[in-house]
């Protein structure tokens, strides 16, 4: 098995599903134009404002100025690192980056930018991805920082409307890398973009955990105010941003908590940065965080927020078992069942599964589902009365396997209007509330037709336009400028010539580039005579 393999054969299916073959061969002489320009500028500029990790972790994660990287071979450096990579398309579901990212694994972009859109790109790429984020990883203590951020962000309560904004985003970036793009496509693409933000009723603790990620981990300087280096992938994997964030254009702040109310814009440099210290720093913010969140808080700080996000979360009650679903409804009890939690009963809406330690017990079902706090027990079968400290009383037959037939309740003797056939769970308290299925590829299996994400014909027509965009002649000019300055032996008569042959060419300032670069060459290492 290649490296590559490997990795693969050690993720589930329901993450497997979202990868791609890499395929090298389809990089085009362009496609490897535009990585090595883009990687001798930044390696040039950061050689002296980066992290001082990011040159010696460039060689140790396998990324070399030259050509783009083989995935095999990053594998082979990021397994001695703990790490991996693996391909995917463009923008993936938020919830799959971040269960890749806490298990070690780099999800990368397998396309690379457009040569129109070389100082900056608002998609995933393969720049970005390798040599943004995998240099960084060298650095142990940064390489856990960014394990923890992913599991913050896979356990953070997403809403409905952010899935919107999800798909509006990766809509938007396929739209703009698509050379026949056409303007009215575009603008309709940001309209839809800005109509999906406007949307959220509130920042939910996925968009403050992204914000987070965003202002660290992809944007974030490190050091003084005064003297800061460039850690955040985004920085290191941008031209335009890397020369533009340190000017006084952008203002430099210290990092802090407030980094999670900070919205920021995709389509545009960044105004304003954080700094932190030291990579420590990075932990100190991040542990704040992880406090305010439902999966740390539980009780009903949690319930409510599962409440308004609308969306598959799973509870994980005192005794360990989990139960994923939506909730559709809370009752207050009269009085609190344990700290922080006051709640008398939740309603789910189906479907709802069982798990414990995160595995799925049984099937599915999509009938009602009925959470009681307190303290008390539920047969397994037979009748049962219940008085809770809450001041609920329930009354029915279990079926067994916590399904309940002929309940009825009431709430301080007022009766309550419940389902006569459902599934009850009991508990004495509720410790945590946590995004999405608590066993997701048990979710996968079950509804991943319903929740089914594929590349989509948008990208593949993007991806086969901007191969259509490229001549065979202009493909074969490329091509044999990279083959002369791999092998500097070649005359100055040949240089000029494919000098004149990329004059046909007028719009080819990359071309240009790299002949220029060539004709710079002293002439004992350029030519041969």
């Amino acid at each position: 098995m290649t490296p590559t393999e490997r990795t693969l054969a050690r993720l589930p299916a329901h993450l497997r599903r979202y990868v791609v073959g890499q395929e090298y061969a389809a990089y085009t002489p362009r496609d490897q134009a535009v990585w090595r320009h883009i990687l001798c500028r930044l390696r040039n500029h950061l050689s002296d404002k980066a992290h001082a990790v990011y040159l010696e972790g460039l060689e140790a994660t396998g990324i070399s100025v030259e050509r783009i990287p083989s995935l095999d071979e990053m594998n082979e450096r990021l397994a001695r690192l703990g790490w991996a990579a693996v391909a995917v398309r463009g923008f993936i579901p938020p919830a799959v980056f971040t269960e890749l990212q806490s298990m070690g694994v780099l999800a990368i972009a397998a396309d690379i930018r457009t040569h129109e859109h070389i100082q900056y790109t608002p998609a995933p790429d393969i720049v970005h991805e390798s040599a943004g984020h995998a240099p960084i990883i060298a650095n142990a203590r940064y390489a856990e920082y960014l394990r923890r951020c992913g599991i913050v962000g896979f356990k953070s309560i997403a809403t409905l409307e952010d899935q919107a904004v999800f798909e509006a985003i990766r809509h938007l970036s396929v739209v703009k890398e698509d050379p026949t793009s056409s303007p009215e496509a575009i603008e309709h693409a940001q309209a839809r973009l800005e109509a999906a933000s406007q949307s959220r009723r509130y920042v939910s603790e996925s968009t403050q955990a992204s914000r987070l990620y965003w202002w660290t981990a992809e944007y974030g300087l490190v050091g003084t105010l005064e003297q800061p280096r460039l850690y955040g992938a985004g920085l290191l994997s941008s031209i335009g941003e890397a020369e533009h964030c340190l000017t006084p254009a952008v203002k430099r702040v210290p990092l802090s908590l407030s980094c999670v109310t900070t919205d920021y814009d995709i389509t545009r440099m960044q105004p304003q940065l954080f700094v932190a210290r030291d990579f420590e720093h990075l932990f100190q913010v991040l542990e704040e965080f992880e406090a305010t969140l439902s999966w740390k808080r539980g009780g009903d700080h949690g319930l409510n927020e599962a409440l308004r996000a609308r969306t598959v979360n799973h509870l994980v009650l005192s005794d360990g078992r989990e139960i994923s679903g939506r909730v559709a409804e809370l009752l207050p009890g009269t009085r609190p069942v344990a700290e922080g939690l006051s709640t008398a009963l939740v309603s789910l809406a189906g479907p709802v599964m069982r798990s414990q330690d995160g595995k799925a017990q049984g099937t599915p079902w999509q009938g009602p589902t009925l959470v009681a706090f307190g303290e008390g027990t539920l047969p397994e079968q037979g009748p049962f009365q219940l008085e809770l400290a809450s001041g609920l009383r329930l009354e029915g037959f279990a079926g067994g396997g916590n399904e309940v037939l002929r309940l009825r309740g009431a709430m301080n003797g007022q009766a309550l209007e419940l389902p006569t056939v459902a599934r009850l769970f009991l508990a004495s308290g509720l410790p945590s509330v946590a995004g999405g299925p608590a066993d997701p590829g048990a979710w996968d299996r079950w509804f991943g037709e319903m929740d089914s994400f594929t590349e989509g014909e948008g990208e593949a027509q993007a991806r086969a336009r901007k191969a259509e965009a490229l001549s065979p002649a202009l493909a074969a000019l490329y091509e044999e400028v990279r083959a002369l300055r791999e092998s500097g032996q070649f005359r100055p008569d040949r240089l000029e010539t494919l000098v004149r042959a990329a004059a046909r060419y007028p719009d080819e300032w990359l071309l240009k580039a790299e002949l220029e670069e060539l004709r710079r060459l002293p002439t004992q290492e350029a030519f041969v005579a």
